[in-house]
């Protein structure tokens, strides 16, 4: 990568999001986790229950704070580093993003102050309206979000303004109902449940081997395991759907994500393993799993998966027709009104105006577009190919990760059905190896979303190219340190600040002492209550 203007705003944006997204994903989750559990405590008034959701909610206290102090940040860098960008849709990026702040962030924030002071000044029932309200905030917030996301992925319900020079909102009904941002929510927060699920299951798998806290852990596992398996499923389930549309509207990502260079006879074969080698547009060493592509991608036999060449070819007739509109949008622009602009530039506007974007890609190699010569006409073509081999992996590791995940939340989840959670203390030692794995899925999720869409930071329509603020590589480099330096600092802080909760543990009522309950069952966990990590 030549580290250029885009490349370094690209560079310190994707750090910025990477690093936000290490807490949103346990945010949204730990929230549900922890409306399920004073749940339980409302209908059954079993104190433990109120211990666990106060322990896990320090927790999620801790990682509350930093997604949003990181989070900040992020919505500066939209007017800061990408100034074009937010002129170019502002008008439609801008509004999720201001009914987020408004509706969805300010309802978490208010409830989640409630939700920690309001324990003995609330009822039972009112602190758990609190809790829930804390649950649906947290959500809506990933809401508004992803539709904002998943426009820039499939921007619908928008028209190009020529007078203005700006995407406009059309219909806001199909920017909220846009299939691309709802299946991308739905993924989303399906996986922020798994990832809470996860360290849920690990944190407790860590008490019950050091003999600690056993009864709060043996119930925050058996809750970890159940919601952790339903969320994991959902996963590959929504996941699949992701795939579908991505085949209807983004292409050239699934081609990369297949390394499939070129076109298959239906139903394409799913290539499990291989090398990508983009130079020699070859995938070294590749095994295939016949249809399994054809039939995830397109849901049935007969249709085809168009591979890499393919689109590239048919990108460049894109680019030609975008020619067209952008010559015919200079037309207008110098006309001094309406009624003087030349009805075959309206009219090559209006036919060829959702291809401008292809033209746009030229800006690259060319001031004006209309001046590109056909060896830059294919260069912008190439263009359009994002890192395959960065896609190919991210998307094995995370669906690698996303099976390993189902695996180990339904073995706890059948152990926790027999009372036998603590039977084999390897399988306690692999929940906690397996803390930070949910992570490094999502992290790779966001990087096949967000990679996969390069060229465009507008699928189809505004290249990223062009989307940058004018500002110096100096300031950049500059800046990027700084970011650097002060999110490791905070993420120092935010490790040890939960592996001091963890450590510390939660505040229990006293146990009858060991001679009573060791004797006496449990009636919610089953089998003899005993001391030591075999309880």
């Amino acid at each position: 990568m030549d580290f250029d203007i885009v490349a370094l705003s690209r560079l310190q944006f994707a750090m910025t999001a990477l690093y936000h997204f290490l807490f949103v994903p346990l945010t949204i989750g730990l929230a549900v986790i922890l409306a399920i559990m004073e749940t339980v405590f409302v209908m059954t008034g079993r104190t433990i229950w109120r211990d666990m959701t106060k322990f896990w909610g320090v927790l999620f206290g801790i990682n509350f704070a930093m997604g949003v102090a990181t989070g900040i940040v992020m919505e500066f860098q939209f007017g800061m580093n990408w100034s074009y960008y937010s002129h170019y849709v502002g008008d439609v990026f801008g509004a999720p993003l201001a009914i987020e702040g408004l509706m969805a962030f300010f309802l978490e924030a208010t409830f989640v102050g409630l939700f920690f002071f309001g324990w003995d000044k609330l009822s039972k029932v009112g602190h758990l309206v609190v809790t829930w309200m804390v649950a649906i905030g947290s959500n809506l917030s990933a809401l508004w979000i992803l539709i904002a996301n998943g426009w820039m992925q499939n921007p619908v319900g928008a028209a190009f303004n020529p007078q203005t020079m700006r995407m406009e909102v059309a219909d806001f009904f199909l920017v909220l109902t846009n299939p691309v941002a709802q299946a991308k929510f739905v993924h989303t927060v399906s996986a922020g449940y798994t990832v809470a699920s996860i360290f849920v299951l690990g944190v407790s798998a860590w008490y019950l081997l050091r003999g600690r806290h056993v009864q709060l852990a043996r119930r925050s596992m058996t809750v970890a395991a159940a919601f952790g398996l339903a969320s994991a499923l959902s996963v590959v389930v929504l996941g699949d759907e992701s795939g579908y549309l991505s085949t209807e509207h983004q292409k050239m990502k699934v081609a990369s994500i297949e390394a499939m260079w070129k076109t298959e006879p239906a139903p394409a074969a799913f290539t499990a393993f291989g090398f990508p080698d983009q130079r020699t547009r070859e995938t070294h060493f590749a095994v295939h799993i016949p249809m399994l592509l054809g039939l995830i991608g397109t849901r049935s036999l007969t249709t085809e998966v168009p591979g890499i060449e393919d689109l590239v070819a048919r990108a460049e007739d894109h680019i030609r027709d975008g020619l067209k509109a952008y010559d015919a949008l200079q037309t207008i622009r110098q006309a001094k009104s309406d009624a003087e602009v030349p009805a075959e530039a309206r009219a090559a506007f209006e036919q060829y105006g959702n291809e401008m974007g292809y033209a746009l890609l030229l800006k690259r190699y060319v001031d004006d577009p209309r001046q590109a010569t056909a060896e830059q006409i294919d260069k912008a073509a190439w263009d359009l190919v994002p890192p395959v081999f960065s896609l190919y992996w991210s998307f094995r590791i995370m669906v690698g990760l996303g099976m390993f995940f189902i695996v180990l939340t339904a073995t706890f989840f059948v152990l926790s059905t027999r009372r036998r959670l603590d039977a084999h203390p390897w399988l306690l030692k692999v929940a906690v190896v397996a803390i930070p794995l949910p992570w490094i899925a999502a992290e790779m999720g966001w990087i096949v979303a967000e990679v996969g869409r390069q060229p465009w930071v507008i699928e189809g329509v505004l290249p990223t190219a062009v989307a940058v603020s004018n500002l110096g590589a100096t300031t950049l480099l500059i800046t990027i340190l700084g970011f650097v330096a002060i999110y490791t600092a905070l993420f120092l802080i935010e490790m040890k600040l939960m592996l001091k909760a963890i450590r510390k543990g939660p505040t229990e009522h006293p146990l009858p002492p060991p001679e009573a309950w060791r004797a006496q069952a449990d009636p919610e966990i089953g089998g003899q209550v005993t001391l030591g990590a075999r309880a």
